[in-house]
């Protein structure tokens, strides 16, 4: 296999050159505008940011994006999928208001935000990909609608994965709340009691009769027949449904390599990734640390998996910053994301990513003026 093109620009800029003005070059270099836009749909898939956390992307960056697929005829939104935990993006109108808070709306990025899995998280695709895994990927329904597919990502670390690149952005924010619980968890959801409030809307949305109600109203499970889609935990408005045992963080990244595949196969995709306020932990959290590491740059590429491999070599090549959050860990592993979290290893999702045919591993890097 021959190396992938990943292409690179740094953060320095003269008068009369913004960031935005280097953004566009490099995605044009990348061959970006190579694809036909012209009349059909473009997803640009991007964190939106919990509110509280200030490491998010800036939406400029999205609106650079968004203005060159406008001028090329295209018909391009904004999306992410709800989250599974609870939060501030964990249905389609608290997501949306917490998007606009963060600058995320029309007036802002030039373009609509449509929630991919809709007002309860229930609105997917189901897309089949026979993986090791993962035999059918939920995806949020409006992502799979577009005829071609962007990620535009923030690069930074993350408790679970290492850290969170392209591959998470597409594999676990494309996820419908059953898809994340599916590779989030290898268990089945649990009542709380103290929360049920015997609205029965659960049961709407079980398809295998799992949910009963016991004499006092209170909903509960039958593990034998629930088959883990975690449609329930999306339909309860009150959060008491939950998943039950989390997946080991290997697999967890093995499942988000195969929900990536699911998300980019068959229609065009491209890829880019701002390596800037590298912090720890993911911008799900309501807060973010002081990042890890300096800015590095912008990178783009077709392939995702080459590309999060370039932006963990040049983070990794960087030097820690005095007194964050690297100080404090033991630095053995001599890889800043392992060194963070020891018991994650990015690595097994590149690896797997690899072996599905996403992308490879190695790159040929492209400097960008």
């Amino acid at each position: 296999m021959d190396k992938a093109k990943v292409y690179y620009t740094n953060l320095r800029t003269v008068m009369g050159d913004s960031l935005i003005e280097k953004l566009e070059r490099l995605v044009k270099k990348a061959g970006m505008m190579n694809i036909d836009f012209n009349q059909k749909y473009t997803v640009i898939k991007v964190h939106f940011g919990e509110p509280g956390n200030l490491s998010y992307l800036r939406p400029n960056f999205a609106h650079r994006i968004v203005d060159l697929i406008k001028k090329a005829g295209g018909k391009v939104y904004l999306s992410d999928c709800n989250t599974l935990y609870v939060g501030r993006r964990a249905n389609g109108l608290d997501h949306l208001e917490a998007a606009y808070e963060n600058g995320y709306n029309p007036f802002q990025t030039g373009c609509h935000i449509i929630i991919g899995d809709g007002v309860k998280g229930l609105d997917e695709t189901l897309v089949p990909i026979d993986g090791k895994h993962v035999k059918e990927a939920k995806i949020g329904k409006a992502i799979m609608e577009a005829d071609n597919f962007i990620s535009l990502t923030h690069f930074k670390g993350h408790e679970a994965t290492g850290f969170g690149g392209a591959l998470k952005n597409i594999g676990m924010g494309c996820g419908s709340r059953a898809g994340k619980m599916e590779q989030h968890y290898s268990g089945k959801p649990k009542v709380n009691v103290s929360k049920c409030k015997k609205c029965h809307a659960c049961i709407k949305n079980c398809a295998h009769g799992a949910i009963s109600f016991g004499e006092d109203g209170i909903a509960q499970i039958d593990i034998n027949k629930c088959v883990g889609c975690g449609r329930c935990i999306g339909s309860c408005n009150f959060h008491a449904i939950s998943p039950r045992q989390g997946s080991a963080n290997d697999l967890l990244n093995e499942k988000i390599a195969e929900y990536a595949w699911a998300v980019v196969k068959d229609r065009p995709n491209f890829h880019i990734s701002i390596v800037i306020d590298i912090s720890p932990n993911c911008d799900c959290h309501d807060e973010n640390d002081l990042q890890i590491v300096p800015n590095v740059g912008m990178f783009a590429s077709f392939d995702p998996v080459a590309l999060d491999v370039a932006c963990a070599d040049a983070i990794n090549r960087m030097p820690v910053i005095p007194g964050s959050w690297m100080d404090d860990v033991d630095k053995s592993h001599h890889d800043h994301f392992i060194d963070a979290h020891p018991d994650t290893n990015w690595k097994t999702c590149v690896a797997h990513a690899k072996e599905i045919g996403l992308g490879n591993d190695e790159y040929e890097l492209i400097e960008v003026k």
